[in-house]
């Protein structure tokens, strides 16, 4: 069976602090459990960010 992900994308414009971006990412990634799939940073300083997260689907045992 294949992994099922859910995808969030976000965007952070250019006056965004790096150290503010990454506490962000941080929270997310240890509460929620979301990981990185794809960071672009753009020339005018804006970054997008594609973060994913495994869904499980729990099955009834008894």
């Amino acid at each position: 069976m294949s992994a099922v992900w859910e995808f969030r994308e976000m965007n952070f414009h250019r006056g965004t602090k790096r150290s503010d971006v990454r506490s962000c990412l941080t929270a997310m990634a240890e509460v929620d459990r979301w990981e990185l799939e794809r960071v672009r940073v753009y020339q005018d300083g804006s970054r997008y960010v594609r973060l994913r997260r495994k869904i499980y689907h729990l099955q009834r045992t008894a």
